[in-house]
């Protein structure tokens, strides 16, 4: 029996601008960046009050592009704001709503109003309204949750959506499921995350938000801890560490810009500053790929590259030389977030998958039997 083109909407918000598109199934309808004036949403006193405000605007483009609402199969929107969750598509509910509005896990970002605004699509409509793999997925196995302090534990953030869509389209072009693969997925971009895949479980990656991984074009990545209580100690403030972290970090601490093409311009025009953290990026991401193939015992069938740096030939061929040896490297430039989104509701939609329901509850809160690592 032949799939249904369902019709979705997705909404996917970022910090000054909100993507939307329509899709009927793998087929794209309609894509927008509707952009945001920045000084509007500094008059919001948190991220959900933005709400209406990007609410609105949607529907006038939806309104002048002759989008009914009513046509519409199911929304989806960007799952932020959420605990700890297994990857997966999630049917939207007051519990998951709630998270979402006051940004449970502890971080105010405006994909917290993804969710909101597909559910309030949905009440108009009588859809249904669903979130794929938020960015609080966490599948990490066991052992990447330990450190050598007690009582302190590794988590995960990393770009989930993406990094999955991209090995499920990967196992599908190799003739196989998702859940039948091991893959090492890179998400390379402003952020970078690295992560580890087996068997449709994405068991281990770097932290982007606690300062983990290669360094990328905003963030420091991975650093000794002695020397960052040293840059504590030399009278840096820890609000200038965090900072290093999420946006003053790498290319920008670096050369002084977040733009890699700037930087590997200037690298092959023989600056020797941006040929060095060029070089160093790209030997950190590779190593961080190798740990991960690691994490699989070496069983790897192949390693995915997607994101925006993924457009550099000179990248792509560096982690070919470098980790080839480990499975075939497979390059995907750009990213297939509303997309990924899209076919999350469709899976659902067609039966091959079953939608979640958010607990509420981190999905990992501790080893039952933890001893003295408590």
């Amino acid at each position: 029996m032949a799939k249904k083109d369902w019709r979705v909407l997705v909404v996917n918000p970022g910090s000054t601008s909100t993507k939307i598109g329509l899709f009927d199934g793998e087929r794209e309808v309609f894509s927008k960046t509707v952009d945001h004036d920045a000084a509007k949403l500094a008059e919001f006193p948190t991220v959900s009050d933005q709400m209406p405000y990007r609410r609105d605007m949607i529907l006038d483009i939806l309104k002048y592009e002759g989008i009914d609402l009513a046509s519409v199969d199911a929304f989806v929107g960007r799952g932020g704001g959420l605990l700890p969750l297994e990857g997966g598509t999630y049917r939207i509910d007051e519990t998951l709503l709630h998270d979402a509005r006051v940004g449970a896990n502890g971080v105010q970002h405006p994909a917290q109003l993804g969710s909101q605004i597909a559910d309030e699509f949905a009440r108009q409509t009588g859809k249904p309204s669903f979130v794929v793999n938020p960015p609080d997925t966490d599948e990490l196995c066991d052992e990447a949750r330990m450190t050598g302090v007690a009582g302190v534990y590794r988590h995960v953030h990393l770009h989930a959506l993406n990094l999955k869509e991209t090995a499920i389209r990967h196992a599908r072009s190799m003739g196989k499921r998702y859940d039948a693969c091991n893959f090492v997925v890179c998400h390379i971009g402003g952020g970078i995350s690295v992560s580890a895949h087996r068997r449709g479980r994405m068991i281990d990656g770097n932290d982007i938000v606690g300062g983990e991984g290669p360094m990328t074009p905003t963030r420091c990545g991975s650093l000794p801890a002695v020397e960052v209580i040293d840059y504590l100690k030399a009278g840096h403030s820890l609000d200038e560490a965090h900072k290093l972290c999420l946006k003053n970090g790498g290319f920008v601490s670096l050369c002084g810009t977040s733009d890699a093409r700037e930087v590997q311009a200037r690298a092959a025009e023989g600056d020797e500053a941006a040929a060095r953290a060029w070089k160093a990026m790209t030997y950190q991401l590779c190593k961080w790929i190798g740990a991960m193939a690691c994490a699989l015992g070496g069983e790897v069938d192949g390693i995915l590259l997607g994101g925006g740096m993924v457009h550099s030939d000179e990248l792509v061929e560096a982690v070919r030389k470098n980790c080839g040896w480990i499975a075939p490297v497979t390059a995907y430039p750009g990213e297939f977030e509303l997309e990924a989104m899209a076919a999350g509701a469709d899976r659902v939609l067609d039966g091959e998958e079953e939608a979640k329901r958010y607990t509420g509850e981190p999905v990992w809160n501790g080893f039952p039997s933890a001893g003295s690592d408590r």
